[in-house]
């Protein structure tokens, strides 16, 4: 029998414009009332925090209810504050401190309050074009959830027409990448101290059920006391061939015929360490990548787990003791094949003497993921290490780190590159063209602000 129902006969066609705006309403309404309902455990959270506090402390009554008033100031505060707009003209530029295929890391000061914060832009129409909206959404979300001592905290991230914005703490002791260049090699008592801390970074953000993928030196940031903290401010992410950076960011698409090239001659290990060196900080401000410290399986495309990240770790340990990574090579095509054949390729020369301890531990991190150090029981795993005996794995964060930092003043960018060739200045967004708008709205619920960050003040400093 014939249909009465004349949408079902003909159904409605509607076209790409509405089907595009039907799907930012309905990602706003969702996003709308999920916010309110996470801003509402947020502040619950915070209030139960406060009254625990103030059952420690042995306070009076009347000191008791001085001390809510303040925070029920403070989040009275916080939402005047969150409604505000915040943009690039909130911040003045003090320095670029970072560069990348698709934008910049700035030192930047907040106008209000005088915090110094470090700015990550990153350019909208570059993401879009390299399908990296999900990747920068990723991280977006990381640094939101991760707020503790292991991961660099983000204060604020929002956009303008042209450009993402994250705003995050400014680490003045550089990265480990510029660190291990001065030093060429570190000592076994710092080789521990080192490794243990990121070892810890790499089991809290497991414990909140994130892989970083990408654990190297560039990304292992020290504060201003020389400890560590996780990062990622490579900001050359997702292309999909091994002649850019970005394509190590997001592996998914790799495949063995991307890395294949002629073999070069072998080198002694003198001289891997000078050409490695040499080559390195190029490597890091370059869209040409290093596949030095992906482990075996992300290659093999059979599916890993954060397993990966323990070998990264192992590699780094390599690296921090010998003074280059083992299976450097002059390209990335011989990288990527001493990375799937390193059980002939990880060897340990013997003019660089290393002990047992190490070398065994280098191996358990190094091996197949099954059988990886770290990879059952997380950080536990690596207490019973020998390599690791007296680590004091509770309060490591709070002892002397192994090698002081200098830092001269808050905004101290000595131990960062020069990028005298980079603009400091941020380009104010133009109005966007026809079409800008719709694409703008897979960017939506991007901004965030923490509360720490609106509620604190300081003193501006002079430029």
């Amino acid at each position: 029998m014939k249909s009465m129902n004349p949408t079902i006969d003909n159904p409605i066609r509607f076209s790409n414009h509405t089907m595009d705006k039907a799907t930012k309403a309905k990602v706003t309404l969702e996003n709308y009332y999920s916010n309110l309902i996470a801003q509402h455990g947020e502040r619950k959270q915070r209030l139960a925090k406060l009254e625990a506090s103030l059952k420690d402390e042995g306070l009076t009554e009347s000191q008791r209810q001085e001390k809510r008033a303040q925070h029920a100031q403070k989040e009275t505060e916080f939402l005047r504050l969150k409604r505000s707009r915040l943009g690039v003209e909130d911040f003045d530029p003090l320095k670029v401190i970072g560069r990348g295929a698709f934008g910049e890391v700035r030192l930047v000061q907040k106008k209000d309050t005088g915090h110094v914060y470090a700015m990550k832009v990153l350019r909208k129409a570059d993401m879009l074009e390299k399908e990296q909206v999900a990747h920068v959404r990723a991280e977006r979300d990381v640094l939101v959830e991760a707020d503790h001592q292991w991961v660099v905290k983000m204060y604020y991230s929002f956009q303008d027409h042209v450009n993402l914005y994250l705003i995050m703490e400014f680490l003045p002791g550089g990265d480990m990448m510029t660190l291990l260049m001065k030093k060429d090699t570190l000592s076994e008592e710092c080789t521990q101290f080192y490794i243990a801390e990121t070892a810890l970074a790499i089991d809290s953000i497991h414990k909140l059920g994130f892989i970083h993928r990408d654990i190297k030196p560039d990304n292992l940031l020290l504060d201003a006391r020389g400890h560590l903290k996780l990062s990622d401010f490579g900001l050359c992410t997702g292309l999909k061939k091994s002649h850019r950076t970005d394509f190590y960011r997001d592996l998914s698409q790799a495949k063995p015929s991307d890395f294949i090239g002629t073999c070069a001659s072998p080198m002694d290990s003198k001289r891997r360490a000078e050409s490695w060196k040499r080559n390195r900080r190029a490597l890091a401000y370059s869209t040409v990548g290093t596949p030095d410290y992906i482990a075996v399986e992300v290659f093999l495309q059979t599916g890993y787990g954060p397993a990966c990240d323990w070998w990264s770790l192992g590699v780094i340990m390599y690296e921090m003791l010998m003074g280059y990574p083992p299976f450097c090579s002059d390209n990335p095509q011989d990288t990527y094949r001493k990375v799937m054949n390193w059980r002939e390729t990880l060897i340990f020369p013997p003019e660089t003497p290393i002990s047992e301890e190490a070398r065994e531990t280098i191996i358990r991190f190094c091996c197949e993921a099954e059988r990886r150090l770290g990879s059952q029981k997380g950080i536990e795993e690596l207490k019973t290490i020998p390599f690791f005996k007296g680590v004091d794995w509770e309060h490591i964060r709070e002892r002397p780190a192994a090698i002081p930092v200098e830092v001269r003043s808050i905004d101290d960018t000595s131990n960062f590159d020069d990028f005298p060739d980079v603009s400091l200045e941020i380009p104010s967004a133009p109005c966007p063209q026809d079409g800008e708008v719709l694409k703008d709205w897979v960017f939506i619920n991007y901004t965030f602000k923490r509360f720490e960050g609106l509620t604190q003040r300081g003193t501006p400093t002079h430029k």
